[in-house]
């Protein structure tokens, strides 16, 4: 007999018991027990690997289907470490819901639990939208982990609006006939407006005053000034130098500006019904005091170069017209894991590259801040890494975070998280990696910062 979900009773009950029957795998990394399934009530395939020289730790990634047979995972395998994680869900870009996937890595943590018992210690950890989901795990559901590292993890409203300033700032001052919201994913409607905002950029750039408000745009946007996919186009710049940092900014917005590839906010605005961008009732002059301080100071040399006020320049910003987030949007971003309120109830470890022109590095000062306000700062620690790029970590730089957090689960107490100190671990771990933790100068304050209040969560 079937039942509601068209599965028979037994197989109901035992939905998350994949067949196990197969022999121990080999290989160049040990020995190591496998599954590979799905999850029949939803389809996510998953993947576990315990070794056979298990240490009792497992370490759940959202990513770990595709990603077992990475440098990395196999190191950990070699090390002791149990692994596992899933596959993103088919249509997640139309479809984006971070708390479908935290639902997902709990069943692979009870099927892991019913095969070969409950671990010692289990670490979340996640890049990307891994590094989202451990965000909320720490935060929600502490009963089903020891600790948490996420890696260039966004909260999503956050990046959202994030994404929204700096473009606001652009269409106000440079191209206000262009879109800034609802851009398809791909097409020639894309395809259109992305080569239009690329000429309005090169254009803006060849003239002192356009120089001096695409380095505003970045400043207000708090949008790392050297950042973006693919290959870095330069050194970091220094930011001491108006002119190389200037020119830096120019060359990570020509990577950001809307087209297809840049479709990590597109993302976030397809998921909910409604639209989440908002910026009713923003000070922008109040946002751009927030900024990198070093970032300010080229903005003003600019602006002065350019024989231009950014006074004027910012009640322009103000004084132009607003987007409104629908409520139905900050409604369905308002539920439990698919936002984040800065209470983590275990260890968490952040992390996140300097050169991330994706999930922007401000995003982190603004949690931190967060999690100070709410009283949970000795469960957190925050780290960065210099290199250009969306989790571009080295093998050596995950390690060390996740021997960090394993002296910070045995003893009960943080470790040195130095960027001095990280460093020396990362070689120790890895002496062929590259080790580039620092000390970042980030922004004053976070612009962006949401909470949802009970108003929100009714779409009043």
């Amino acid at each position: 007999m079937l039942t509601a979900t068209g599965l028979s009773q037994e197989q109901e009950q035992n939905w998350f018991m994949p067949d196990l029957s197969g022999e121990f795998k080999e290989c160049a990394e040990g020995t190591f027990m496998e599954i590979v399934d799905s999850i029949p009530l939803r389809g996510t395939q998953y993947r576990i690997r315990v070794p056979e020289n298990w240490n009792g730790t497992l370490l759940s990634d959202l990513d770990y289907y595709k990603s077992a047979n990475s440098p990395r995972n196999l190191k950990l395998l070699k090390m002791g470490y149990a692994l596992s994680g899933t596959k993103r869900r088919p249509g997640r870009m139309m479809a984006y819901d971070p708390a479908h996937e935290i639902h997902d890595i709990i069943s692979v943590l009870d099927i892991f639990e019913a095969h070969f018992g409950e671990p010692a210690q289990t670490i979340q950890l996640g890049c990307s939208g891994g590094g989202t989901i451990t965000i909320a795990m720490a935060e929600i559901h502490p009963d089903r982990i020891d600790g948490a590292i996420a890696l260039c993890g966004a909260t999503s409203p956050w990046m959202a609006n994030t994404h929204l300033d700096a473009l606001f700032v652009l269409k106000a001052l440079l191209a206000p006939e262009l879109p800034i919201v609802d851009i398809p994913l791909r097409g020639a409607e894309t395809d259109k407006i992305a080569a239009a905002w690329k000429k309005a950029i090169d254009e803006a750039q060849q003239t002192p005053g356009g120089r001096a408000r695409i380095a505003l745009a970045i400043t207000i946007g708090q949008w790392p000034a050297w950042g973006g996919p693919g290959k870095a186009p330069s050194e970091a710049p220094d930011l001491n130098n108006t002119k190389e940092l200037q020119e830096s900014m120019y060359q990570s917005l020509i990577r950001l500006l809307p087209r297809k590839g840049t479709f990590g906010t597109t993302m976030i605005e397809l998921a909910a019904p409604g639209q989440i961008k908002g910026n009713t009732g923003v000070d922008y002059d109040a946002f751009y005091k927030n900024g990198n301080e070093l970032y300010k100071k080229a903005v003003e040399t600019l602006y002065e170069e350019a024989q231009l006020s950014s006074a004027n320049d910012l009640n322009k910003v103000n004084d132009f017209p607003r987007l409104k987030a629908d409520a139905s949007a900050k409604q369905w971003w308002s539920k439990p894991g698919r936002t984040h309120v800065g209470e983590p109830k275990v260890p968490f470890l952040r992390m996140s590259t300097t050169g991330d022109g994706l999930v922007y590095p401000a995003m982190v000062k603004g949690y931190e801040d967060l999690v100070k306000e709410k009283g949970y700062s000795a469960l957190l620690r925050t780290a960065y890494v210099k290199r250009w790029g969306h989790c571009t970590f080295s093998v050596g730089e995950w390690l060390a975070a996740i021997e960090t957090m394993m002296q910070r689960l045995e003893t009960g107490e943080w470790p040195s998280t130095t960027p001095e100190d990280m460093n020396k671990l990362a070689k120790k771990l890895d002496k062929n990696s590259k080790a580039a933790y620092f000390n970042y100068k980030t922004v004053q304050k976070y612009n962006r910062t949401w909470v949802p209040t009970i108003n929100d969560f009714v779409a009043q």
